[in-house]
């Protein structure tokens, strides 16, 4: 296992307890998304791999060996958190040289490439650019070296669209060269376009781990269909909250569609949309249901 954890606790003070018993695993060459809302643990976790915190209680792996006070290893990773800070004062070319070096040589061409990828000027002062250019900034140094692993935390942070999809290519490149990623999100195209498992994070403990197709079966998504007039419907294997609007018949669906078409197919269709569920409605599901693995 690149990550495991076993009755991983965490406590603030005598009060908050962040992780409550977290049994986590996660296998070399996968991507693994980290997902629950904010307050979730997740965070907390990801800093405890880093040794950026110490946990209350429990053992935690990675990379085969505990990461306290374990400097080597660091080598060995490359971590990007939703809110990329450094010296303003340096331009990106000096930053990233300068990163380079302490992980034992990354070549100026994997860097300039990595920059020309995201269209990111690396002559300019990190300090004058925006959000948006300095977390790009810190998607360069996090994948420069080609680590054994990758923890992204919120990694989108500040990304517009069409930089997202140059991010999910270097994540899908990453699994292609069989490092391992573990990567929080609240991106939902994201996660389906890079994970191969995600696990569910509510108040600190691990209440599902899913295969990402099994995941987006269960999720239910928004359908709209507009026919040419309105007409009658049989009842629709997985479809729920159905109502009319004049012509255009609006529910939400879960499972695949195959019912549906069917049922719709005898009428004349204008047009139909069907929308990629939100994460916080997955969550709300899981949270209902009470769902663990």
């Amino acid at each position: 296992m690149v990550i495991q954890t076993e009755n991983l606790r965490k406590r603030y003070g005598r009060g908050t307890e962040a992780l409550k018993g977290l049994n986590l695993s996660v296998n070399e060459g996968e991507v693994f998304g980290f997902l629950g809302p904010n307050g979730a643990g997740k965070s907390t976790t990801i800093r405890i791999l880093l040794d950026l915190l110490r946990p209350t209680s429990g053992t935690v792996s990675v990379l085969g060996q505990s990461p306290h006070g374990n400097a080597a290893m660091r080598q060995h990773i490359g971590y990007l958190a939703g809110d990329f800070v450094v010296n303003g004062r340096q331009s990106g070319h000096e930053l990233l040289r300068y990163l380079g070096r302490l992980r034992g040589g990354v070549p100026q061409a994997r860097i300039d490439e990595l920059a020309a990828l995201l269209d990111l000027d690396l002559s300019k002062k990190i300090g004058s650019l925006s959000k948006g250019n300095k977390q790009k900034v810190g998607v360069v140094q996090a994948f420069m070296h080609r680590p054994k692993l990758l923890i992204l935390d919120e990694p989108t942070s500040g990304l517009d669209p069409f930089l997202q999809q140059q991010f999910v290519r270097l994540v899908r490149e990453a699994s292609a060269n069989g490092q391992t990623v573990f990567m929080s999100s609240h991106v939902m195209s994201e996660v389906q376009q890079t994970c191969d498992r995600v696990g569910i994070i509510r108040a600190g403990e691990l209440i599902a781990v899913e295969h990402i197709n099994d995941l987006r079966a269960k999720a239910f998504r928004k359908v709209e269909v507009r026919f040419q007039a309105a007409v009658d419907l049989p009842n629709i294997a997985g479809v729920r909250d159905e109502h009319w609007d004049g012509n255009v018949w609006r529910a939400q669906l879960t499972g695949d569609a195959d019912a549906l078409i069917k049922a719709i197919a005898p009428h004349h269709v204008v047009d139909i949309l069907s929308e990629e569920p939100e994460l916080e409605e997955l969550f709300f599901s899981y949270y209902q249901t009470g769902e663990e693995k």
